[in-house]
C-alpha cells in the first residue's frame, strides 16, 4: 500500500487533502454522498469575535475559469459558534480544522483562544486576509510585521497546530512566509483568493454588492503553484497548496512544487467527491511508479528545495 499520511505540526492525517474554509460546510453536508474518512481534514467556515451580516449581495458571481466571491465573512461570532456548533464537530471521521478571522490582534487571540481550547477543533487555520481595521483596512498578510504580530498573539494562546493562510495579493509572498514562520506559524496555506472585480455591461455597475471580491477556481492555480514554488524555498515548515486544484494533475503540481498537502475549494461545489478521487488516483500514480509514500516526491520540481520527508533507502 502506498502512503499517503502527512503530518502537519502536531496534526497527523492519513490523507494529505484538505477542504478549503467555507467550501465543504462542517463536513456534515455531505456526508450522506462522500466518505469523509477518506478526506485529510474539512476546514471549517472562519469565525470572527463578534457576529457578521456579511457584505450586500450579490456575493457571488461566475467567470469563465473560477468564480468571484464576496462573502464578507458572515459568521454567527465565536461565543454563538461554542455554544450552538462545535460540539457536532466530534462526530467527524476526518479531522476538523478551525478558521478564525478578525480586524485587530486582540481579535484574533482572543477569538483563537476560544475555538482551539475544544477537543472538537484539531488545529486552527488563521485567515489573516482580513481588512485591518487599526491600520486604515490594510491587511495583515500584506504586511511582513502586521503578519509576525498577528501569528505571534495567536500563537501565544494554543500549542495546537497553527496553520496561517497568506494572501497572493502582495510583492513578496516569501517575506511575508518567513515573517509567519518565525512568528510561530507550525504551517502555510498557500494561497488564499486573488482580488478582481467584474462589470455589468448593460447596467454600467460592479456585478458583486461589494465592487471587489476574492477569484478562485483554476484561474488562479498557475499562480498558486508559483507561490507554493517560491514560499518552499523560503520556509521550512510544511505547506498547504491550494487554489484551482480539481484533478489529480493539479494537486500534483503543487506537490511536486514544495507543497507537503494540499486543499480544494472551489472544486468542491461542481464536485464533492473531488478529494475522494484525488487519494484514489494519487495511489495509483505512485504505485505505478513504484514510490512507497507521497512525501517522497514533495518539491521534485522545485530546484534546491531540500523535502523533510525523504526516507533513506526509498526510491523517488
Amino acid at each position: 500500500m502506498v502512503d499517503l499520511s502527512v503530518t502537519i505540526g502536531k496534526l497527523k492525517l492519513p490523507y494529505p487533502t484538505f477542504t478549503g474554509s467555507g467550501c465543504y460546510g462542517s463536513g456534515e453536508e455531505f456526508a450522506p454522498f462522500v466518505d469523509l474518512a477518506r478526506i485529510g481534514a474539512v476546514v471549517l467556515k472562519s469565525v470572527t469575535r463578534l457576529p457578521r451580516l456579511g457584505n450586500p449581495t450579490p456575493r457571488l458571481v461566475h467567470t469563465p475559469a473560477g468564480m468571484l466571491n464576496a462573502i464578507g465573512l458572515q459568521n454567527p461570532g465565536i461565543e454563538w459558534y461554542l455554544d450552538h456548533d462545535v460540539r457536532k464537530f466530534a462526530e467527524r471521521p476526518c479531522a476538523v480544522v478551525g478558521s478564525v478571522a478578525g480586524f485587530s490582534v486582540d481579535d484574533y487571540a482572543y477569538t483563537c483562544e476560544k475555538l482551539a481550547a475544544r477537543d472538537e477543533i484539531a488545529a486552527i487555520e488563521l485567515n489573516i486576509s482580513c481588512p485591518n481595521v487599526a491600520h486604515e483596512g490594510e491587511t495583515f498578510a500584506c504586511d511582513p510585521n502586521l503578519t509576525a504580530k498577528v501569528v505571534r498573539a495567536a500563537r501565544a494562546t494554543t500549542d495546537k497546530t497553527l496553520i496561517v493562510k497568506l494572501s497572493p495579493n502582495v510583492t513578496d509572498i516569501a517575506s511575508i512566509a518567513r515573517e509567519a514562520e518565525s512568528a510561530g506559524a507550525d504551517a502555510l496555506a498557500v494561497i488564499n483568493t486573488v482580488r478582481g472585480m467584474a462589470i455589468d455591461v448593460e447596467t454600467w455597475k460592479p456585478r458583486l454588492g461589494n465592487v471587489t471580491g476574492g477569484l478562485s477556481g483554476p484561474a488562479i492555480r498557475p499562480i498558486a503553484v508559483l507561490a507554493v514554488y517560491e514560499v518552499a524555498r523560503a520556509v521550512t515548515i510544511p505547506i498547504v497548496g491550494q487554489g484551482g486544484i480539481e484533478t489529480t494533475t493539479d494537486a500534483l503540481e503543487f506537490f511536486l512544487a514544495g507543497a507537503s498537502a494540499i486543499s480544494i475549494g472551489t472544486g468542491n461545489f461542481t464536485d464533492p467527491r473531488v478529494p475522494m478521487r484525488i487519494v484514489d488516483e494519487l495511489e495509483a500514480y505512485l504505485e505505478k511508479r513504484n514510490i512507497p509514500r507521497l512525501q517522497n516526491i514533495i518539491g521534485k520540481a522545485n530546484v534546491g528545495f531540500a523535502n523533510p520527508y525523504q526516507f533513506e533507502g526509498d526510491e523517488g
